[in-house]
């Protein structure tokens, strides 16, 4: 039963002796069909939401957050559900902003200006209609051929609020939907609206189809409608093949999007997913041709690292350690594959475990999505050398101990034991003993450490105090 919970019993009631008819419309509903676990209940009230609230609050004895401008109450139950009431209304809009006119309305003005038909599904919660489905604009059809379609106009739709294209593209890749076409060619039409809508509203739509469970699909709705290289230009720039004689480079975007859903069958970690997306963002800028080899890309990890901070900073994610996370991984998303290319040698693998630190997992789980070739033979070499890098991390670890560390000697040693200020020499010895513990020339221990900083001391006519 969709509305078993008592506190739909309790809403109609309140309802009832207040002479007005409440409703739950939405996402609730729509999950529920879905058979996806949901607690956010939006209730419309032909009458004033606030009021029926405020009553259900105070028998509940549960604070009412109550947002006048909007004509909005929310409250959340002891059992974690969270509802939120509104009145019924109808919408309009000026040209340059999605913020609404708002008027009262009826229960089906109130369901037409909703984005989606799957998402204007209603259940009465009167008394003598309780639970029965009203659904004005066959919304449960659409459900059934799995299809996004709006309630009106799709042009109205989407030029009146332009985030509403990015709900579309979301909630295709989030369902496995499909757009209806008339409502897709919309999109296309009204792509350029989305100039109006803010980067974080932008920017939350677009993590949700980064963690969608085929990524791919969204991303490519996002390039069909035009709407990508509005909002991310650098993944739109990966797009294309370009060919000269026998050589031809691989389509990048196609590529990175094989990463992306590689990454998503493994991992749900949304930065992961992010350094998958930005991994080969760096290519176009680093593209040359040479007549011998073909199509090459040198250095597009370092270029790419160095976008990440930028890119992040336009779209409004966060300039936090996620970020860095990010720009490590881009940076250095080749080195597992010429280790695997290459023959493993402890000192590589070393720095590998060094400059990794605590993402060396991850790291290696985007350098396996990134193996994209047609050839089997080909990923299964790569695959069986990457195994070989991971035996060969776990014993370097456990004898080593180089993931994170720190160097045994410290700038302030050198200082207190020769007597002297800060200076250029202390971070050469330093990095002179990091380079000698990561190759293997002496073990990650203090004592080594000491006798060879004693040794570049004398070396540098440096004398103990």
């Amino acid at each position: 039963m969709p509305l078993s919970n008592p506190i739909f019993r309790r809403i109609a009631r309140i309802a009832k002796e207040q002479g007005v008819d409440a409703y739950v419309v939405g996402g609730y509903v729509r999950d529920h069909y879905l058979r996806r676990p949901s607690t956010d209940v939006d209730v419309v009230v032909v009458g004033s939401g606030i009021a029926l609230a405020e009553a259900l609050g105070r028998e509940l004895k549960t604070k009412v957050s109550i947002y006048k401008t909007f004509g909005t109450a929310m409250l959340r139950t002891r059992d974690g559900v969270e509802v939120e009431f509104v009145g019924a209304r109808r919408e309009s809009y000026t040209h340059d902003s999605r913020k609404p006119q708002v008027e009262a309305g009826t229960l089906e003005d109130d369901q037409r200006r909703r984005d989606f038909t799957i998402n204007a599904l209603a259940w009465s919660l009167s008394e003598e209609h309780f639970g029965e489905l009203v659904d004005p604009f066959y919304g449960m059809e659409d459900m059934e051929d799995c299809l996004i379609r709006t309630p009106c106009d799709p042009d109205i739709t989407f030029s009146d609020d332009p985030l509403r294209m990015m709900r579309a593209i979301r909630f295709a890749s989030q369902l496995g939907f499909t757009i209806d076409e008339e409502t897709f060619e919309a999109i296309r039409r009204n792509a350029e609206r989305i100039h109006i809508v803010s980067r974080e509203r932008i920017i939350t739509e677009l993590n949700k189809i980064v963690l969608s469970p085929v990524p791919s699909i969204g991303f490519t709705l996002l390039d069909k409608s035009g709407l990508l290289p509005l909002i991310f230009p650098e993944l739109a720039n990966l797009k294309g093949v370009e060919r000269r004689g026998k050589h031809a480079h691989k389509d990048n975007f196609k590529h990175t999007l094989q990463v992306v859903d590689n990454v998503a069958r493994r991992s749900n970690d949304l930065w992961l997913r992010w350094a998958a997306i930005l991994h080969d963002v760096g290519k176009p800028q680093c593209k040359g041709y040479d007549a011998k080899i073909g199509w090459t890309f040198h250095g597009h990890e370092v270029v790419g690292s160095k976008m990440v901070p930028t890119i992040f900073r336009r779209m409004k994610l966060p300039m936090n350690e996620h970020m860095k996370f990010v720009q490590k991984l881009v940076f250095l998303h080749l080195r597992p594959i010429i280790l695997s290319e290459d023959l493993v040698t402890d000192s590589a693998v070393r720095r590998l475990l060094f400059e990794a630190g605590d993402d060396v997992e991850k790291l290696m789980l985007l350098c396996e999505a990134d193996i994209t070739s047609g050839i089997d033979e080909k990923v299964q070499r790569y695959l069986k050398n990457f195994e070989l890098v991971r035996h060969k991390m776990k014993d370097l670890e456990e004898r080593d101990r180089v993931r994170n560390f720190q160097p045994p000697i410290t700038g302030e040693i050198i200082m207190q034991t020769y007597a002297i200020p800060p200076c250029q020499l202390i971070g050469q010895i330093k990095e002179r003993i990091k380079n000698a513990i990561l190759d293997g020339e002496i073990p990650n221990e203090y004592e080594a450490a000491y006798a060879l900083m004693e040794q570049l001391a004398e070396a540098h006519g440096l004398k103990k105090q």
